[in-house]
């Protein structure tokens, strides 16, 4: 599909639109007309679906605000052998009230001294979503990159596991990486 295609889908269930790149394609998902979709991207087709002018269009379109920029990654198979400790948990945490914003079916767990937070939830399409935070004083240490290396043994069924990463939480996006999960494009959420 790496031939400059922009393709318009409907929106997905749980956002109002997504828009998704990879390497020189874009899918639009969004109940707009598709002849819109094309006109507004014609100009650049390779860039123009993720820029500002056409994301701030589509907002306007389906009354919802983008939200960032996100690279997509996905989870590599389990990881063998014993990870951290994990502690299913209820806590208030804002990663965990970020989540019940925007995915479904969260769960939560912590590490036995509450350093990490670990949540998966189902997001956009029903896909299963990581998210992690590192309380800042055990951070620089790989507890966050353990988290995330121990998540995808937490989906139910054995499914696959997606993480959204803002490129600017370098943090963040280096524990992904390597704990072996695969960039596969970027994308951004408008609000449901």
């Amino acid at each position: 599909m790496a031939d400059a295609s922009v393709l318009r889908l409907p929106a997905p269930s749980g956002a109002r639109a997504v828009v998704v790149g990879g390497s020189a394609w874009h899918v639009v998902a969004a109940d707009v007309d598709p002849a819109w979709v094309a006109a507004q991207v014609a100009h650049d087709p390779l860039a123009a679906p993720l820029g500002a002018r056409f994301l701030t269009a589509l907002a306007d379109r389906v009354g919802a605000e983008p939200g960032s920029l996100d690279a997509v990654l996905v989870a590599p198979p389990p990881a063998a052998g014993p990870g951290p400790d994990l502690v299913p948990a209820s806590v208030a945490h804002p990663r965990v009230d970020r989540a019940r914003a925007h995915r479904s079916d969260v769960r939560v767990w912590t590490t036995a001294d509450g350093a990490g937070v670990l949540v998966l939830g189902r997001g956009v399409a029903g896909r299963w979503e990581v998210s992690l935070e590192v309380d800042p004083v055990a951070r620089g240490r790989g507890l966050g990159t353990a988290l995330v290396a121990a998540a995808p043994a937490l989906v139910p069924g054995g499914g696959p596991l997606w993480a959204q990463v803002a490129p600017a939480n370098t943090a963040s996006l280096r524990a992904f990486l390597a704990a072996g999960y695969r960039p596969v494009g970027a994308e951004v959420l408008f609000g449901p």
